[in-house]
């Protein structure tokens, strides 16, 4: 089952291995990511980042789509983490059941963005995107940790 599902350009980290797996009573995150798998050392620096008893599975956007439709994810209370606005969208987009929400936490700025929050940068592109997942009936929504106020984002 999808506790959580959260956008942040650093994918595991103190915020989100620390307050946002907790908070979710989650048992298991998913980093779906098409890079990392492939990259040694991003990887061995995010399993450096993992809970302690958290399970801990790194795989591609599809690859995740694919086993989270299969069922085979359904003994797992699973908190999943996302690289980029684009990549919840794919990964949204292929799911059989749709979270009810997605948490955007960091998104990088450059010279194509602009801030929605200290953290949140968006691009005309994320902000389609974040209206298709609207229109799928997703709540998009910024909050850091758990214990901060969130604010629902809508194009």
């Amino acid at each position: 089952m999808i506790k959580f599902v959260r956008v942040d350009h650093r994918l595991l980290h103190g915020q989100v291995a620390l307050s946002w797996f907790g908070a979710t009573n989650a048992n298991c995150i998913l980093i779906a990511n098409d890079s990392v798998p492939d990259d040694p050392i991003r990887k061995a620096t995010i399993k450096m980042a993992r809970p302690t008893g958290a399970k801990l599975v790194i795989m591609s956007i599809d690859k995740s789509v694919q086993q989270i439709n299969s069922g085979i994810a359904d003994k797992y209370d699973l908190m999943i983490v996302v690289e980029t606005i684009h990549d919840a969208y794919r990964l949204l987009s292929g799911l059989k059941d749709k979270p009810a929400e997605l948490n955007l936490g960091g998104t990088k700025a450059t010279e194509e963005t602009e801030s929605l929050s200290t953290a949140i940068n968006v691009t005309a592109a994320d902000k389609d995107n974040i209206k298709k997942m609207t229109d799928m009936g997703v709540r998009v929504y910024i909050q850091q940790v758990p214990n901060s106020s969130s604010k629902t984002v809508s194009f």
